[in-house]
């Protein structure tokens, strides 16, 4: 009886195999199948393990290397990276139509040379994620030391991915950028494009849902908190809309308090501004502004309806002052 069971479980998994299979063959976007010349999310994932070990040599190690040199931890470190983004470079640039029909060695080699000029550009890299690490200590009191950003902050994370990623932006590979950004998104919350210019002390505060688009520009010394987008006014042009600038532009020494929402393409925030909470501003503001929403009144009262309080919100004094 349970030889006879076990067979009629194992001819409903063939069944079910079979009716899966067959509705792979529907030629859609959805039935590729070329598993083993597709790009590999784990191993993308494990370069930025690396990426991050070569940034920060004194706080990550490879637990599996027995010799703790730097001089032979470095050449290890660079010389694996290099072989595994040769190898899913080559996979991401037949993406696109220059590379879509060219032979393997030809991929190869222009891969090898986008690897190495991104290898070469981890010096500039390592100095502007320094200056975010001071920005987020000097900008902190929460921080107890910079071992506690590195280690700790998603913001820190977030903007490293994001140093990294737009180097491979800027080099013109496809894809890998995206998959890059996007880890960063699921493990901190944050969403910011590759594709996004950022000055440097660039400086997240607690970070969960900020969201910052591809064609955004970003000054010095800015300051973002939680909840923030910046990004574009609209997109229902879809692909029509691709290369324009859809995003705004942040000019230096500029803080921008949570769940402000800065949109469109033509908006300029000036330089020394302060962006409220919950504002949505779809214009250019001046520099050395302060933008807020209108004062509301605060009424506090007990349980018992007694000791009715008002509290209104104060107007900083700076030489713009505008309510929204």
């Amino acid at each position: 009886m349970k030889n006879n069971k076990n067979s009629n479980i194992e001819t409903k998994i063939k069944k079910l195999s079979a009716d899966i299979l067959k509705d792979y063959g529907q030629g859609r976007t959805i039935d590729k199948m070329n598993a083993f010349t597709s790009p590999d999310m784990d191993v993308v994932v494990d370069i930025l393990d690396k990426l991050q070990k070569i940034l920060f040599p004194g706080y990550y190690r490879n637990k599996n290397f027995h010799f703790y040199t730097a001089e032979n931890n470095l050449q290890t470190l660079v010389e694996d990276v290099l072989f595994n983004l040769t190898k899913q470079i080559s996979m991401y640039l037949r993406y696109l139509p220059e590379c879509k029909d060219a032979d393997y060695r030809a991929t190869k080699d222009k891969a090898q040379e986008i690897a190495m000029k991104f290898m070469s550009r981890i010096p500039k890299i390592r100095d502007l994620v320094e200056t975010s690490v001071q920005a987020e200590f000097e900008g902190d009191p929460a921080a107890f030391n910079k071992d506690e950003i590195i280690f700790c902050y998603p913001g820190m994370y977030a903007i490293m991915v994001f140093r990294l990623a737009h180097e491979f932006y800027d080099l013109g590979v496809p894809m890998l950028p995206r998959i890059m950004s996007e880890y960063a998104h699921g493990k901190t919350g944050i969403d910011i494009h590759p594709g996004a210019t950022i000055g440097r002390y660039f400086f997240i505060d607690h970070g969960t849902g900020i969201v910052i688009g591809e064609t955004t520009i970003i000054g010095d010394n800015v300051k973002v908190y939680q909840g923030v987008t910046i990004g574009a006014l609209s997109t229902r042009g879809g692909q029509t809309l691709r290369s324009k600038k859809r995003h705004p532009t942040i000019e230096d020494n500029v803080t921008i308090y949570s769940g402000a929402s800065i949109l469109g393409g033509e908006t300029v925030i000036g330089h020394d501004s302060v962006i409220g909470g919950n504002t949505f501003i779809t214009m250019s503001v001046p520099p050395e502004s302060n933008v807020s929403i209108k004062s509301q009144e605060l009424h506090i009262s007990n349980k018992k309806g007694h000791a009715d309080t008002e509290a209104k919100e104060l107007d900083q004094d700076k030489t713009w002052f505008y309510t929204i």
